[in-house]
């Protein structure tokens, strides 16, 4: 078999392709975040991810279709009980959660406000109540910059966030209430993510910084991250140190957005390591499909495709690049919540086949778990390796050497 030494994992976050078999217990029939935001728009501009072969997956349409793909593509049905970034992210790593993440459409109950008041020492809280991180700063944050209070909301996810003035509440203070916060929420309380969601501005109108920071659960050991225990690197960009607790990641930078996100990949790319560089591009959940904003979200699927060519550039012949999404979030659907969707996968490289369809995978895990095969490190207890399909031989490689 060919070898891969290093893994460029770029997750698109909220990249769906379409309602998984069980969305109407999500309630998100109808879901379709590629496609739907394809069709709105009038057609993407994405030929690096056409060449790669996103348009030849399984139950893709509006989206172009190539002859000859350069890269294995197909398409990933998630086995956890969630449709959050936390859930997404560590099936993909091995992670299997039976059970979902609490969620608080009524807001969060005494038992978690009182504490979090005595022990922060805050004067009281404002909001409690589900809300757009976006529209609760504009109803709410004049009251907040006159009084001090945080304010404190959810969503359709299992979150608990604050959101503070960086000139009422600094970073770093906001940061202490989050630590506090994620104490607070264990056993039945124990959401996936506690956020911290500073704003600046004045007179009502408000910009959230890049300051946001999640302090996520702790993830179990038993996940591909681990191989670092192997003498591999493990480097996270983006929010993925905060997903993962930092469990596993050997060095990560964060980054304000998805062209710093790529920039920041292309820097440890021309690195010397080997291991994985694991990204997260979160424009798309957090500025686009949260908002429903179809052509921003848009826009920014161009903008990445647009950054593709560096990123082949960048890459040794020792390289696998993974394209894939953690859930969905339809900008089209009149919910602002994450959809239950199948994610694609885009994989490449030059000790890759071409062409390759790997139809539909049972589980996220199945990245997990083809990179284990890859790297010869312990299975994962839960997904199936591609690796034998992918990876071209030895005598392939002769031929086209």
């Amino acid at each position: 078999m060919a070898e891969v030494k290093r893994v460029i994992w770029i997750v698109l976050d909220s990249v769906g392709i379409g309602e998984l078999p069980d969305a109407d217990k999500f309630g998100d029939v109808g879901s379709n975040t590629l496609c739907n935001t394809a069709k709105a728009v009038g057609g993407l501009k994405i030929p690096n991810m056409v060449q790669l072969g996103i348009g030849n997956i399984a139950g893709i349409t509006g989206i172009e279709k190539c002859e000859q793909p350069k890269g294995c593509y197909g398409r990933l049905a998630e086995i956890s009980n969630g449709k959050d970034t936390t859930i997404g992210h560590w099936e993909m790593t091995g992670i299997y959660s039976p059970d979902p993440f609490p969620v608080y459409p009524d807001g969060f109950p005494q038992e978690v406000i009182e504490p979090f008041i005595k022990e922060t020492g805050v004067s009281g809280i404002l909001g409690n109540i589900p809300a757009s991180g976006t529209e609760i700063i504009k109803q709410l944050g004049e009251e907040h910059i006159r009084t001090g209070k945080p304010i404190i909301y959810t969503s359709g996810d299992s979150v608990f966030q604050i959101a503070a003035h960086e000139d009422v509440i600094p970073v770093e203070r906001l940061y202490e209430l989050c630590h506090t916060a994620r104490r607070i929420l264990t056993g039945k309380h124990a959401v996936a993510r506690v956020i911290a969601r500073p704003f600046v501005g004045e007179n009502g109108v408000y910009t959230r910084t890049p300051n946001r920071r999640d302090f996520s659960l702790k993830p179990s050991i038993d996940n591909i991250l681990c191989v670092q225990d192997k003498g591999l690197s493990v480097i996270g960009v983006g929010k993925i140190e905060d997903i993962f607790a930092g469990v596993g990641i050997g060095e990560a930078t964060h980054t304000k957005d998805n062209q710093d996100g790529i920039d920041v990949t292309l820097r440890y790319m021309k690195q010397e390591n080997e291991g994985i560089i694991y990204t997260n591009l979160v424009e798309f959940d957090s500025a686009w499909g949260h908002r429903n904003d179809v052509k921003g979200y848009a826009r920014g699927l161009e903008e990445f495709d647009a950054r593709l060519p560096e990123i082949f550039a960048a890459m040794r012949k020792d390289d696998m690049l993974i394209i894939t999404a953690d859930h969905g979030c339809d900008p089209t659907t009149p919910s602002t919540d994450h959809s239950r969707e199948y994610v694609p996968l885009l994989m490449y490289g030059e000790a890759l086949n071409k062409n390759v369809d790997l139809g539909t995978g049972k589980t996220y895990a199945n990245i997990a778990q083809t990179i284990a095969d890859i790297f010869g490190t312990e299975p994962t207890t839960i997904g199936e390796s591609y690796a034998k399909k992918i990876l071209k031989n030895e005598s392939d490689n002769r031929k086209n050497g």
